[in-house]
């Protein structure tokens, strides 16, 4: 069902893997990506029949060390993959995001970095693009009131739809790095510079 609306939308679709037999399920229907969560990346047996299938795989990096990151990167191999960091606590508190750690997790591993955010607001996501991160997962809910162990670390849709709009506006914002005086700004500039 969910493969057949989300062809109705023309968007793309994957699922979390936690076993082989899920895997094998999911790869029936020809995932762009495979999702491997934080409490399976010590299952080297699953993460290699990942990389097995040829397929991407997205890994967070919740509750683990880097040896185990490492040992995860190795069975999975970089060619393919990209690690998110991630702190798995629901919701997250704001004193342990660590975001900075999507800088050292991209250096040290040398694979592109996202992150996975279970912090109940939106600046989270806005924060880590800025660090670099090229993938924001956030939980997404109709009702974060509702009952379940994800609703508080989830966004509504008019929170993630804020969340995207910072995302976007920053990476128009951040520019080229070029410095440059804007034709905008010579208008100013003949005004108030008194000294050329």
């Amino acid at each position: 069902a969910i493969a057949e609306e989300a062809q109705t939308l023309g968007i793309a679709w994957t699922a979390s893997v936690w076993d082989e037999p899920s895997l094998a399920f999911l790869l029936h229907y020809a995932p762009p990506w495979i999702k491997i969560p934080s409490a399976c990346l010590t299952d080297i047996a699953l993460l290699e029949a990942c990389r097995r299938s040829g397929v991407p795989v997205v890994a967070s990096t919740g509750m683990s060390t880097p040896a185990q990151i490492l040992r995860a990167v190795q069975a999975l191999g970089p060619d393919r993959l990209v690690l998110l960091h991630c702190t798995s606590t629901y919701p997250c508190p704001t004193e342990e995001l660590n975001l900075r750690a999507i800088q050292t997790l991209r250096e040290r591993y040398r694979v592109p970095l996202g992150y996975s955010g279970h912090h109940p607001g939106v600046w989270d996501g806005l924060c880590a693009a800025v660090l670099g991160a090229s993938v924001i997962e956030k939980h997404f809910t109709l009702d974060r009131a509702s009952f379940g162990t994800d609703q508080a670390a989830s966004l509504e849709p008019a929170g993630f739809a804020r969340m995207v709009r910072y995302i976007r506006n920053w990476e128009v914002a951040r520019g080229d790095g070029v410095k440059v005086v804007y034709d905008s700004e010579r208008p100013i500039l003949a005004k108030l510079r008194r000294v050329p």
